[in-house]
């Protein structure tokens, strides 16, 4: 055989394999907007994996699933019969990938960093997948989804309601005493509901200090960082702090 031959090539652009192409791409968009309701979810409350991170995750896994479904079209229909288990082999890629794209997210207190640049590496994973096996219809709209949902999806988060959170970081005055209420009210009263479950207190030599997550109650209304790290360093038994947005 040829290699170089034109009707090898062309087998990868006939009616039927365009067809298949485009099933697949429709799979990828209904993954990609399923996604991102559930990421809407989490965004809207605040916490670090947002739209992006979940429409990229979800298109990626649909890609690497429905491929499968295509034996017959891989590589253009032109698979020696002699040739390895690609599903093996795609099985590798994603693991592969996973460990990469873990190396990539970065905590530091309650900030967390990289998710979405770790979804995205994924969803590149799976593109090349596609490019791999010959489908490069499916590959060059979900290279364009994919890009897409990066540039645009941030900003539908920015638009649509949610209720950010920062990690707060208050180390007070030894021998002072905070009171959890007054944090409560205090935070209430900027615009801010301290989340559930968020408050870790260690202390060192006497000195208290509080760790907590503030999620804002109207994104419009809350106090800003500036706002709120001009009124702490007027508070009494506040020695020291720090604030952070915890997202991604």
């Amino acid at each position: 055989m040829n290699l170089l031959s034109l009707p090898l090539f062309a087998g990868y652009w006939t009616e039927t394999s365009v067809d298949v192409n485009v099933v697949i791409v429709l799979n990828l968009v209904g993954a990609l907007l399923l996604g991102i309701v559930v990421g809407y979810e989490r965004a809207y409350r605040g916490r670090a994996a947002g739209m992006r991170t979940y429409g990229l995750v979800c298109m990626a896994s649909a890609a690497l699933t429905v491929v499968v479904g295509y034996p017959g079209y891989w590589y253009g229909g032109h698979m020696m019969s002699s040739s390895g288990d690609p599903t093996r082999v795609i099985q590798g890629i994603v693991t592969g990938i996973g460990f990469l794209g873990a190396g990539v997210i970065m905590k530091d207190g309650l900030n967390i960093s990289g998710l979405t640049t770790a979804a995205s590496i994924w969803a590149c994973s799976a593109i090349g997948v596609l490019v791999g096996i010959g489908f490069y219809a499916a590959a060059i709209l979900l290279t364009v989804i994919c890009a897409l949902s990066m540039i645009l999806v941030s900003r539908l988060e920015q638009w649509l309601p949610s209720h950010p959170a920062i990690g707060v970081v208050l180390r007070f005055q030894k021998g002072f005493v905070p009171q959890e209420h007054a944090l409560h009210r205090a935070a209430l009263e900027r615009g801010y509901e301290i989340a559930g479950s968020s408050l870790s207190i260690s202390y060192q030599d006497g000195q208290p200090e509080w760790h907590f997550t503030a999620t804002v109650l109207n994104k419009n209304e809350g106090a800003s960082l500036s706002e709120l790290a001009e009124e702490l360093s007027r508070f009494d038994g506040v020695q020291s702090f720090s604030m952070a947005p915890a997202r991604n």
